[in-house]
């Protein structure tokens, strides 16, 4: 064989092996996708999916597919996208449960927003994952950027947000950089919120941003409102918190920290270091230590500035201390709605001690309880009848109390007819955690920005981004809106102004399950909020 032939059959086998190399690395690199819109990334399935998709976890499987036959409903008619954010892959059953509730409102929200009036547009709603603490956020944002951008997609608004994170937070940042309008149902953080001033001007860190759950700094305050005869009686208080970085954890520390005590003086701080949202690592040891130590201060009121997993783990340690048979109050806020699904019957059981009485009471400021306004309202009933000498006519009943009780009535009715459907969710919503009613409530906020920014267009059209952002601090006073959890009405910065806190007590009793009573209203502001919520220009 001549040697130029020689020479060309070896570059011709150097680039079939180059151009194989090149194809099987292509092949290798290419996404292992786990549905539509959806790529596993190191065992977690992240993306953006309404077709269905449950993301492997089995207890949202049922809402998942009652979302998209929703989507389906309306697909034909005028319709945007909105898109709800939150992890959606768990190992506890009870985080699993959780956020099969949260979902649960999502869905009924959604129902609700697109029977209304009738009018448009639709919602379309899309799960978006974006892992575990939000840790593949970027992914997704990127993901929903091109959405909104999409003519097919037009996604128009940005949902769901429940834990008050760095990741979280730089997700929501980038959101509303990119004027994508973000409604954020359960964060409590202080840092993911715009500052509202005293003359009714907001500092936009987050341009396009709504919440409707009130900062920790307002459910302190809400705490403070309710316990106001605290300071007159011979209490003392201790700050439990935890060091971990994380926005929750470090906002409630610092509301709490702010509650002016009119009683003794209690012992300094006591801090704990967990290794994350979920995981126990060593807090049980540093909570003996803790509970020895608050023992020997005399202190019974525990501010307790940290996560539901090692809130669990304190009031264990405190009721296994025992000491001269005192009995704790522990105080937290709204991430202590989920306590509940997470105690057993040993647990319960450890709490009341062996005389059967309790050794442990949890009270924590609830974003909402079922129970809130059909109590409220017995109970102002009460005072009206004995102040007038006459029953209140109905024209005398407060708004504030009797729109979010219609609200509620409202739910409930669309929860039964899911079930005379035969519509599966995963099992018959509970409103007792608020999880169900919050994101409920983001969903009907939604959908009235978008009625409101679509009135006077034309059907064919839809409202561009801009439009739907500027429409979130115009709902107030006639257009507020008429939530489960109480009425909403956004501030210019996109707060909700004096949202009540409902303020809940987990009860072990005296055999069997603990109960979860509500036992009242606090206000941020100190009072109730105004007739149909006209924001003041000064905040009080």
């Amino acid at each position: 064989m001549p040697r130029w032939r020689k020479i060309l059959y070896s570059l011709l086998a150097a680039v079939a092996i180059v151009a194989g190399v090149a194809v099987t690395t292509s092949l290798i690199r290419k996404p292992d996708t786990c549905a539509d819109g959806v790529e596993r990334i190191d065992g977690e399935c992240v993306g953006v999916n309404g077709e269905g998709y449950d993301f492997g976890n089995p207890e949202i499987t049922d809402v998942a597919r009652a979302i998209a036959r929703e989507n389906q409903r309306i697909e034909k008619q005028p319709h945007v996208t909105v898109a709800m954010m939150l992890p959606l892959q768990s190992d506890r059953e009870a985080v699993r449960r959780q956020m099969r509730s949260d979902l649960q409102g999502a869905y009924l929200g959604q129902r609700q927003a697109n029977e209304g009036e009738g009018e448009p547009p639709k919602i379309r709603l899309v799960l978006a994952n974006p892992g575990q603490d939000y840790g593949r956020q970027e992914k997704v944002v990127d993901a929903l950027l091109r959405m909104a951008s999409s003519s097919e997609d037009r996604l128009r608004a940005v949902t769901g947000f429940n834990l008050s994170l760095a990741a979280t937070e730089a997700a929501v940042k980038r959101l509303t950089e990119n004027k994508i309008p973000v409604l954020a149902a359960r964060i409590s953080g202080d840092r993911i919120a715009n500052e509202d001033g005293p003359d009714g001007m907001a500092k936009l860190r987050f341009p396009g941003l709504a919440r409707i759950l009130p900062t920790n700094n307002d459910a302190a305050r809400a705490l403070a409102d309710f316990n106001g005869e605290r300071g007159r009686r011979n209490l003392k208080t201790v700050l439990v918190y935890d060091k971990r970085p994380d926005g929750y954890n470090e906002s409630l520390a610092r509301a709490f920290s702010r509650i002016e005590e009119k009683g003794p003086a209690g012992p300094a701080a006591m801090s704990f270091e967990s290794p994350s949202i979920d995981e126990a690592g060593s807090t049980g040891n540093q909570f003996t230590q803790t509970a020895n130590n608050i023992c020997d201060s005399e202190a019974d009121t525990v501010y307790f500035a940290g996560r539901t997993l090692h809130l669990r783990i304190l009031a264990l340690k405190l009721a296994q201390v025992g000491c001269k048979n005192r009995h704790y109050t522990i105080i937290s806020g709204s991430d202590a709605a989920s306590l509940r699904q997470d105690m057993t019957e040993k647990d319960w059981a450890r709490l009341r001690g062996d005389d059967g009485r309790p050794k442990v009471t949890v009270q924590y400021a609830a974003p909402a309880h079922p129970d809130a306004w059909t109590t409220e309202l017995a109970a102002w009933r009460k005072r009206y009848t004995a102040a007038h000498k006459r029953e209140p006519a109905a024209q005398d009943l407060p708004q504030y109390l009797t729109e979010p009780e219609a609200a509620l009535d409202t739910l409930r009715k669309q929860i039964d007819t899911t079930v005379k459907e035969g519509t599966e969710l995963g099992s018959t919503p509970t409103l007792e955690d608020s999880r169900t009613m919050l994101v409920h409530d983001g969903l009907i906020t939604i959908g009235k920005a978008l009625h409101q920014a679509q009135r006077g267009a034309p059907e064919s059209t839809v409202p561009t981004l801009e439009d739907v952002g500027r429409q979130w601090p115009l709902l107030q006073s006639r257009h507020r809106v008429q939530g489960t959890s109480g009425l909403i009405c956004l501030t210019t910065g996109g707060n909700a102004y004096d949202k009540p806190a409902a303020i809940v007590e987990l009860d072990p009793g005296r055999k069997g399950p603990g109960t979860l009573k509500f036992v009242g209203l606090g206000w941020p502001t100190g009072t109730p909020q105004p007739k149909n919520c006209v924001i003041p220009s000064a905040t009080p």
